[in-house]
């Protein structure tokens, strides 16, 4: 495993910047000249040089974690890995379930929490030889109030949330992957800010175990790779399948293949209005060498469908926020009457929107999305995909709450590129194909639902294939 160079002194560039990778060690693991006990140390390495700084985990399993890379190298030196991801370090975000290690998410009222028992993803990746090495820190309740974590590329910076430690775990070089969630924004911002790859797959494609509570809610994963963050899933998927109710994510087990599409929708979404001018320069960039690629670019501009379809996204966040708030008044109210410290300020906020709000508020805001979707099925016959940013910007200066003062607002940065594919129930895939003042910026694709695998070949193709861009 190499691991470039992560210190706060060094600019980022995503033609330099390396990510930890897993998929590239299995050959040296058969020939008997690595073993995945000797990448989990060297795992353990980086996360005593970053952890104190980066602060992505709850906790670190380091004897659990051990015992399993040693099972997994004697499988391999046997010749019997039980998957392509035999012997992966993994990290999981705390919101999801462990039996060997507590799930606190990152709320005082579940301080102490310890289930004892996996939620499905997680025993599908132990059943695959996966090593689950940690949890990362969850914003409180995978909402808007952050954990300790910090931007790995600069740690006055916000990591995004609510994936935070995920994003930056793998981000800072301590694990090729980690499992995140996202209901609004929370796996493909932090991605974006952390310079990962990463997939929020088709709603319901990854078998969410006890956490199916809220429509939008979905398991995703975060890589330093295309090709790890697509075997993870599909191994996921392969033994505990998708959702209740759905067919589970849908492509091959191995990665797909890159593939240039012929053409794309650029969408705008509510969050061109939030762009500073370098991020505008850099996105203007990658669209320069898509165009030089030969992929034909549609927008509002040249397409009547997609003219109405930012008209149907436009309203994204309150659309989101409504429901989000609609689903979880129930668990945050039983939370809040435990103590007058149990949820934070941010989370009795959304409590109140939400004990404010009526059925009716929630039908509306549940016509306003499938009115969405409506209009993105009706994209599907102009282009393979859309296009856009996976943030408005690199990640902004984390804001401190001061005692007697407002809150401050949005401190793991603006989900306005994101709300649209949580809303849309679709496949979004970011890559980490732009430099901002030194800092990373994903880009963002995003498909029909079920589309996820020809996302992925996409997203794997502009990756390959295009020059990244960096602005000062």
């Amino acid at each position: 495993m190499t691991i470039a160079t992560t210190s706060t002194e060094e600019t980022y560039h995503p033609a330099v910047f390396r990510a930890p990778s897993f998929h590239d060690r299995r050959a040296r693991f058969a020939a008997g000249e690595d073993n995945p006990r000797a990448y989990l140390e060297r795992c353990l390495e980086v996360i005593a040089k970053r952890e104190a700084e980066v602060r992505a985990f709850t906790v670190v399993n380091v004897e659990g974690a051990q015992q399993a890379a040693d099972e997994s190298a004697e499988r391999w030196r046997e010749g019997r890995p039980l998957s392509p991801i035999d012997g992966m370090p993994i990290g999981i975000k705390d919101l999801i379930e462990t039996k060997d290690m507590p799930t606190e998410m990152g709320c005082a009222a579940l301080k102490g929490n310890f289930p004892r028992r996996d939620s499905a993803a997680v025993w599908a990746l132990r059943e695959a030889g996966a090593v689950i090495l940690g949890k990362t820190v969850t914003a409180e309740l995978g909402g808007a109030h952050p954990g300790p974590t910090r931007n790995p590329f600069d740690p006055a910076r916000t990591p995004g949330g609510s994936s935070s430690g995920s994003a930056a775990a793998v981000g800072a070089g301590m694990v090729p992957v980690a499992i995140g969630t996202q209901v609004g924004g929370s796996i493909i911002r932090p991605a974006s800010y952390c310079g990962n790859v990463a997939l929020k797959p088709s709603q319901g494609a990854i078998n969410r175990g006890e956490r199916q509570t809220t429509s939008q809610s979905t398991h995703g994963v975060h890589a330093g790779s295309i090709e790890d963050m697509w075997q993870v899933a599909a191994e996921i998927v392969a033994r505990v399948g998708g959702d209740r109710g759905t067919s589970g994510l849908s492509g091959p087990m191995a990665p797909p293949a890159a593939r240039r599409p012929d053409s794309l929708v650029v969408v705008e979404t509510a969050g061109l209005s939030e762009l500073d001018g370098p991020s505008q320069q850099a996105f203007d960039g990658v669209l320069a060498r898509l165009r030089g690629a030969g992929v034909t670019l549609l927008d509002r501009r040249s397409l009547p469908e997609a003219e109405a379809f930012e008209c149907a996204i436009a309203e994204a966040d309150p659309i989101c926020n409504a429901v989000i708030a609609w689903e979880n008044r129930w668990i945050y109210r039983d939370l809040a009457n435990r103590g007058a410290e149990a949820i934070s300020p941010r989370a009795m906020t959304l409590l109140e929107r939400a004990e404010a709000m009526t059925p009716a508020d929630y039908r509306a805001a549940l016509a306003a999305r499938a009115e969405a979707q409506a209009r993105q099925a009706r994209l599907a016959q102009f282009a393979d995909a859309l296009l856009t940013l996976g943030a408005p910007g690199p990640a902004p200066v984390m804001p401190e709450d001061k005692p007697g003062t407002p809150l401050a607002p949005r401190p793991n940065g603006r989900a306005s590129f994101n709300y649209p594919a949580s809303m849309l129930f679709a496949p979004a895939v970011t890559v980490p194909l732009c430099a901002v003042a030194g800092l990373p910026l994903g880009v963002q694709f995003m498909g029909l639902p079920g589309q996820d695998a020809q996302v992925a070949g996409i997203a794997r193709w502009a990756l390959e294939s295009l020059d990244p861009v960096a602005v000062a």
